[in-house]
């Protein structure tokens, strides 16, 4: 599904003057307090921003995947901390349940998770199972008509905000690697789970990260996710092709806000008698900056029409993670330098900006693991 162009157009507009008169306003308050504020985050719930990719039938706005990256660009060119309220739901914690979630399931969760009333989060990632995800160890054992969940997962996004856990775990011991990990919709509130303390982190403050621990945790058989076990790792893999295109576009959305700052300091900053964009060097930085840019948002967009199409984009969405999340690095370091000695103090943001970025290279499969599907998918189709 997809909004009709003239909706979009408007809907589009809404959130790009949004995000320039309200939320970068608020970004140094983000910084000093680390939250973000809870009346923006209810201005998102009456927007709908957490229901851009939730199907509209369970209440959601129903964005196509080149929509859906558009929308985040603009969103994504304040703080990352303001994307990461809503990241979770729109993306990984959610699209399981869209794409494999039985009936029952989608009803229990999707309506509420369009509206803000809860939000969700994705439990993957362990203590010694992060890039190797099919090496998992938190284990769910079936008893009856219930499974009993054991394990600790970390690094979980939102899992404090969070009223709904996608999370990953192994139904049968004995099957090493993907094919014995399964995925259930559970209930944070539920007996046996533990969310621990928020992370303290290199940069995104406002942002909520932290461990989510499952001691002798009973859940119904029916949260399940799809009602089949087995295919966990596998729901997994195609959530995180289109997570990797949305995290893309955030990545191409802070780098368009980043050299922006680089260029307008390059216009206002005098040496030598001029302004220092006048200098060919200075004008270097921007050109390779806006390169990498320009780059970056044409493949997602053209990976985002090709998973819209129906094709098959899991080579495609690693390029853009890999290439996108590299340039916002390059395009951040960049804009330190032109800044100068300005650019490393706090007051001026590009420093901040430098450490959010940093972050995107690691999430959602780090550059290293992008590389190896990349290569494999080329090795793969040449051997066939």
């Amino acid at each position: 599904m997809a909004l009709d162009q003239e909706t979009f157009a408007q809907m589009k507009e809404t959130v790009s003057r949004w995000v320039r008169e309200r939320l970068v306003p608020a970004e140094d308050t983000v910084e000093e307090t680390n939250e973000v504020p809870e009346e923006i985050i209810q201005e998102m719930r009456e927007m709908g921003l957490f229901g851009l990719s939730i199907p509209e039938e369970y209440g959601g706005i129903g964005l196509n995947m080149e929509q859906e990256c558009e929308i985040i660009h603009e969103l994504c060119q304040a703080s990352l901390s303001f994307r990461s309220v809503i990241g979770t739901t729109v993306g990984i914690g959610s699209q399981g349940l869209v794409m494999t979630g039985t009936e029952e399931q989608k009803q229990q969760y999707l309506p509420r998770l369009a509206t803000g009333e809860i939000s969700s989060s994705f439990c993957l990632t362990e203590p010694d199972a992060g890039s190797d995800a099919a090496s998992l160890r938190t284990t769910a054992i079936r008893d009856g008509d219930e499974y009993v969940l054991n394990g600790t997962k970390r690094y979980i996004t939102n899992a404090l905000r969070a009223g709904m856990l996608t999370v990953m775990a192994r139904t049968d011991p004995d099957k090493k690697g993907a094919s014995g990990v399964s995925a259930f919709v559970v209930d944070p509130k539920t007996p046996g789970i533990t969310i621990a303390k928020a992370d303290d982190k290199m940069g995104q403050r406002g942002t909520k990260t932290s461990d989510v621990i499952f001691e002798d945790c009973r859940v119904p058989a029916s949260t399940l996710l799809g009602g089949e076990e087995g295919q966990g790792f596998y729901t997994a893999m195609k959530v995180l092709d289109r997570g990797r295109l949305h995290l893309s576009s955030v990545s191409t959305g802070i780098s368009e806000r980043i050299l922006q700052e680089g260029v307008n300091y390059a216009a206002e900053r005098k040496q030598f008698g001029k302004a220092i964009g006048e200098f060919q060097l200075v004008q270097a930085m921007l050109a390779d900056s806006q390169a990498d840019l320009y780059a970056g948002k044409s493949m997602t967009l053209d990976a985002a029409r090709r998973f819209d199409a129906g094709e098959e984009i899991s080579m495609l969405a690693a390029c853009c993670k890999m290439f996108t999340t590299e340039a916002a690095g390059r395009i951040a370091d960049k804009a330190v330098q032109i800044h100068g000695g300005a650019g490393y103090m706090s007051e001026y943001k590009v420093e901040r900006f430098y450490r959010d970025v940093r972050l995107l290279r690691l999430y959602e499969g780090t550059t290293q693991i992008q590389q190896m599907v990349i290569g494999r998918s080329l090795i793969k189709a040449a051997s066939a």
